[in-house]
């Protein structure tokens, strides 16, 4: 199974506002060089982010910041901010056949048992915010810092 980048790159994105802000201005040429990917695609991001409520941006060479506290914020809330809407997670094909007994009922067998790994999947992104990430982030600094000396 794979999921598009966006969540990856958008949580991304919200660690550098986090790690970086207080010392330089968080522009989208800066996140592109960290996140390695082309500034349009940072910008595109932002604003997927700032119409969830979860960054602010400021015109020009301003910068974005966090517009809640990151321990407000999930993976679930960049998830959702990121994804497109309305979308299952799952998608069945569209045309089995009816006359055949497995193809009859293979959408309602299917639903339940992939429907529970969708909520899985939201309940694990809803137990993780933004500062756990942050939090991971500064330990590893910190172990890295002390196997370097």
């Amino acid at each position: 199974m794979q999921f598009s980048s966006r969540l990856p790159i958008a949580a991304h994105i919200l660690m550098c506002i986090v790690r970086f802000g207080e010392d330089c201005k968080i522009t989208s040429d800066f996140l592109a060089g960290s996140v390695n990917v082309n500034p349009v695609i940072i910008r595109r991001t932002l604003g997927q982010l700032k119409k969830a409520g979860l960054v602010r941006v400021e015109a020009g060479v301003g910068g974005a910041s966090l517009a809640k506290p990151p321990e407000e914020i999930t993976l679930l809330d960049i998830f959702r901010a990121v994804e497109p809407k309305e979308e299952p997670l799952f998608h069945f094909h569209e045309n089995p056949n009816p006359a055949c007994p497995v193809g009859r009922e293979v959408h309602g067998i299917l639903s339940g048992y992939l429907d529970a790994a969708a909520l899985a999947m939201e309940n694990q992104l809803r137990a993780v915010t933004l500062q756990q990430l942050i939090d991971d982030l500064r330990q590893k600094e910190m172990t890295e810092k002390s196997s370097s000396s």
